[in-house]
Order: C-alpha cells, then structure tokens, then sequence
C-alpha cells in the first residue's frame, strides 16, 4: 500500500530573486508556481527554502530538467544544477514536495520496465547502487510506498536527477518515460530520501 500525502498551507515558503546572490525583484511563494513570467519573472537567478522542500523546473509548467530544493540559500544557478550532466541557467516553474518524510520513506525498484525482474527494496540513502550489489546499470520501474526520493544518474548523487513521490499516481513509475519530461535513459546509480 502507498502512502497518500495532502498538501496544507504554511508548510512551505520559498523566496526567489530575479538576480543572482539574492538581488533585484523578490517573491515569497507557499504553494506552486507554475510560470515565473507570470508573476513577473522571466526566470529565477536565486533562491531561499526557509521550508519545506521543493521540486524546481527548467521550464514552465514543471518540464524539463528537475531539481530537488531542500531548506537552505541558492545564490545562483550553479547552486542547485552544479551536479547535474548539464549546466541549466534558469527555473521557471516549482512546487511543493509535499510527501517528503525522510524518516518513513519506502522505495522498490525493479530491473525491467512494469514492476518485472530482479527488484529490491530501500528505506535508507544509497550513494552507489552498484557498491550496494546492483548488477545493472538502469532501473526499469519504480514503486514509491512512502516518501519523496531522488535517484540520480551516476554514483554520488550525480548527473540528471528524477524526483519520484508516493504522491504520484499509486507511486507507481512503470517506465522511464514517467520520471520526468526530461527522462531519456533509465540509468540510475545513486538514491536518496528527500529531506523536509
């Protein structure tokens, strides 16, 4: 059974800038915000997460490249995409990560696409899957019972990350195509719980 997560307010705020190193336009938001040029930004330069934690878009309307937020100070692009396999200058559109529960979260992941082939279990960080026993190099499938997690395209918490929630449908990710907009390979070395 998966665990169901409802949003309620003052849980979350983030405040964003226009510029870098926390200058220029500013905005507090505690729920989502699907377009920054809706609100007068053509994209975010810096951020603050005083609470909660947050799931950041390269493009409006939460597409393309994510990028998981947790409490603490982005000064500048860098910040939040250093880690990723490419560099990505801007975030247009955020929300809350609302089943973020670091102390309960509960993750399988199967070999092949539709929950089929060799699956384990996880309810701790992993930084390596392949230190951790992992034959493959690719997950197929997803099965998130409880929590928010990031897996990461290369050991370290390293490369593009795909965030996957309880949340989500049944928490049931049956294919890459699932994991984000920007999901093209199902490489996945490193997992983590997202911290609230």
């Amino acid at each position: 059974m998966t665990h169901r997560c409802k949003k309620s307010s003052g849980l979350w705020k983030i405040v964003v800038w226009d510029e870098p190193f926390f200058q220029g336009k500013k905005h507090e938001f505690t729920t989502d915000c699907y377009s920054t040029p809706e609100h007068g930004f053509s994209t975010v330069r810096s951020c603050r997460i005083e609470s909660g934690a947050w799931a950041g878009f390269e493009h409006c309307g939460f597409q393309g490249q994510q990028f998981v937020l947790e409490r603490g100070e982005y000064p500048c692009w860098e910040a939040w995409s250093g880690s990723n396999a490419y560099h990505v200058e801007r975030m247009c559109s955020f929300r809350p990560i609302a089943c973020a529960d670091h102390g309960r979260s509960r993750l399988m992941l199967f070999e092949e696409e539709n929950f089929q082939g060799k699956r384990a279990e996880m309810s701790d960080d992993c930084p390596s899957l392949p230190a951790l026993g992992w034959g493959s190099s690719t997950v197929g499938s997803f099965l998130v019972r409880s929590g928010a997690w990031v897996c990461s395209q290369y050991p370290g918490y390293r490369g593009f990350q795909y965030l996957l929630e309880s949340d989500s449908p049944a928490g049931e990710y049956k294919h890459v195509r699932e994991w984000g907009s920007h999901a093209q390979t199902g490489q996945v070395q490193s997992i983590r719980r997202v911290q609230q």
